[in-house]
């Protein structure tokens, strides 16, 4: 009985990794229609736009029901999102969180800003969430490396309350309280986070 329940965990292992690897494939086709805005292999050139690649499976394909649903607003992102359909929300998942992740090739321009974004990170404790390396897991998004422009928009929305679906209220509890300050140095610091 071992023997077999091994054996069939083995197969499911295997099964299970070929599903994703197809998953990915046939997201790559269908990524194409994310390229304009996120950039070539999910890597955003333009502001206030997020970087996809490296995001964690769940957090990207809860992030497309979430706008197919309207529980999160974009006016560019709602239409494009009804139009994707289950099996494309799971590739398109699986195909963005098989690349990597984009890193800051310039050195930190403003060190004392970073500091001062690391002891924001530890008062909110972001790590608990999102992971000592900010890389986050699961359905929590990677912060590391993403747009700074764009941490800085998705704290102000949180604050203000225009962003909700998913960890919404938990967010919200944890930008409300950030000063301008404290959000710009926040978005600093982990943008340049290695």
């Amino acid at each position: 009985m071992r023997v077999f329940f091994l054996g069939a965990l083995a197969a499911a292992m295997i099964c299970g990794s070929a599903a994703h690897a197809a998953d990915a494939a046939a997201g790559k086709e269908k990524a194409e229609m994310c390229a304009g805005c996120h950039g070539e292999n999910g890597v955003s050139q333009t502001e206030n736009i997020p970087s996809l690649a490296g995001q964690p499976d769940q957090f990207l394909q809860w992030q497309l029901v979430f706008f197919r649903g309207g529980a999160r607003k974009n006016e560019q992102m709602q239409p494009i999102a009804e139009q994707v359909g289950n099996e494309d929300v799971r590739a398109l998942g699986a195909y963005f969180a098989s690349l990597t992740p984009p890193k800051t090739t310039a050195p930190d321009d403003n060190p004392d800003l970073s500091k001062k974004g690391a002891q924001a990170a530890v008062g909110r404790r972001c790590a608990s969430c999102h992971t000592d390396t900010f890389a986050g897991t699961k359905a929590v998004a990677r912060l590391a490396g993403q747009r700074e422009e764009y941490l800085v928009k998705a704290l102000h929305d949180y604050k203000s309350g225009v962003r909700s679906g998913g960890a919404g209220a938990a967010m919200t509890d944890v930008a409300y309280p950030l000063s301008n300050e404290e959000i710009e140095a926040l978005a600093h610091y982990l943008a340049h986070f290695q």
